[in-house]
């Protein structure tokens, strides 16, 4: 058993970390880069050949990059604007409407960090069956002893440090990033105009604004996943050399992962046909670059998702300790969940973190479709931490007035904007579904309130207990009775 420490053990003088477990922007930027690709990008070509025409595509993307961007801003001026607020998407939420939703905010993006990695683990073993036999589609007896060493490596690695975890991370996206490069090198030269504008609104969807709308709407369930990870950098706001660099890392990390996506995506469509692209296997990217150059292509693409998911699952089981860490010395989640060890990773909760993903490694190898549904509900358990983060912005650009006033505002209101977009995209049956697991947070919540001697519920915090229990229960009839369905 790691030996753990409380927080001042590991802090020097006056409450700051010494220099030793700081992250640098450098680390920062690869932590934002390497959540945020994991194997969404590497199946990207067909599952937005499946719901958009080039035309929709372009304006789906415009859409989405203009809103992702002002998610981004909301990190950016947010790190600027409340430097002394730790751990992003947590801190925020709290900060803005109070410990419960502050609370729900950190379990939801917990459940979403370690049930993500799960998918991402199989999803690995997958990519081994390409180039091994005995793999399967990453949940046979072999491929989740595999995946469990693997997994348990990567806890080793953490305890030994937040920082030099961080430094290793930003090594694997390096690696991740070249092969999606070469893909766009090679996607420049192959791509062919009269492929990419065959058909370029859709006719098989009808005609007009509402078909194109569909479209657009279509290829939005998508980009939610995709861009999961944009706020990766806040959520380690504590631990950076500087509370500016949060801001910078977060920019520098989304603009170069919305290039990369915008690449791969319109040469695909390009290099092939939309029907093409839409009956390919995953990685659809492989069938791509195949398509382009050749049987070899599909093993380097392979090969490129291996180095990917390693990345994306270190930077993920980091977030998951990382946000239980704060929320626990806050008050907010039981302290044991706080407790650092002497390199001052939260060795408690990355504990509890692996031992639920190696349960729910198991239980994939019997219930593998059930499982896929479970990974977009818990994915779309991030979607109201962005929303609540993007509202506080525009609470405090309201309540607090300075210089950059109306900047802070446009980004407010557009980054809400988009947050609701993202949740009527996601639609509302994800939602409801969302409630059962806020709900199974509560008691551990209350263990909290406890140990602090501290009034477990406010008035209207009691009201949205109520609301998540009445969601809840609306959900599970639905799911017996039929009613509602993923």
């Amino acid at each position: 058993m790691t030996t753990t420490t409380t927080d001042a053990d590991v802090t020097s003088v006056g409450g700051e970390r010494p220099s030793t477990h700081k992250v640098s922007l450098a680390a920062l930027t690869a932590l934002v880069i390497g959540s945020m690709i994991g194997g969404g990008i590497f199946g990207l070509p067909q599952q937005m050949a499946q719901a958009a025409a080039p035309g929709p595509l372009i304006i789906g993307w415009l859409i989405t990059g203009v809103g992702m961007l002002m998610l981004a801003f909301v990190y950016q001026r947010l790190a600027i604007n409340k430097p002394e607020i730790e751990a992003g998407v947590y801190g925020y939420a709290r900060a803005g409407f109070g410990d419960l939703v502050g609370f729900s905010s950190a379990w939801g993006y917990w459940i979403s960090a370690w049930i993500g990695n799960v998918g991402y683990l199989v999803l690995l073993m997958a990519s081994f069956g390409v180039f091994l036999p005995g793999f399967g589609a990453g949940n046979t007896a072999l491929a989740i002893g595999v995946a469990s060493v693997i997994m348990w490596l990567f806890h080793v690695l953490i305890l030994r440090g937040i920082r030099e975890a961080a430094v290793v991370n930003a090594l694997i996206t390096i690696g991740k990033v070249l092969p999606l490069i070469v893909f766009v090198v090679i996607g420049l030269l192959a791509f062919k105009l009269d492929v990419f504008t065959h058909d370029f609104w859709g006719s098989e969807y009808g005609s007009g604004f509402g078909a194109v709308l569909t479209q657009v709407k279509g290829m939005m369930l998508v980009t939610v996943w995709v861009f999961i990870g944009v706020e990766g950098a806040s959520v380690f706001s504590e631990r950076a050399k500087s509370r500016a660099d949060v801001g910078r890392a977060t920019i520098l990390g989304f603009v170069s992962v919305l290039a990369l996506l915008l690449a791969v995506n319109v040469l695909s469509y390009g290099i092939m046909s939309r029907p093409e692209l839409a009956e390919l296997g995953d990685p659809s990217l492989a069938g791509v670059l195949q398509a382009a150059v050749g049987p070899w292509g599909a093993k380097f693409i392979a090969l490129g998702l291996i180095i990917s998911l390693l990345g994306a699952l270190l930077s993920w089981f980091l977030m998951a300790a990382e946000i239980m860490r704060v929320p626990a010395q806050e008050g907010l989640l039981p302290s044991v969940f706080g407790r650092e060890n002497a390199k001052g990773t939260p060795a408690n909760a990355l504990w509890m973190t692996m031992a639920l993903v190696q349960a729910f490694l198991v239980w994939t190898h019997f219930n593998a479709s059930t499982y896929t549904n479970l990974i977009l509900l818990a994915s779309s358990l991030i979607l109201l931490p962005y929303l609540l983060s993007a509202l506080y912005q525009l609470l405090i650009a309201v309540r607090e007035p300075s210089s950059g006033r109306a900047v802070d505002l446009t980004v407010g209101v557009l980054g809400s904007l988009y947050g609701v977009w993202l949740l009527y995209a996601a639609g509302l049956v994800y939602l409801l579904y969302t409630a059962i697991f806020y709900l199974l947070g509560l008691p551990l919540f209350i263990w909290a309130r406890r140990e602090q001697k501290a009034k477990i519920f406010t008035t209207a915090e009691w009201g949205l207990v109520v609301l998540f229990t009445a969601m809840a229960v609306y959900a599970v009839y639905g799911l017996v009775s039929g009613t509602l369905s993923l």
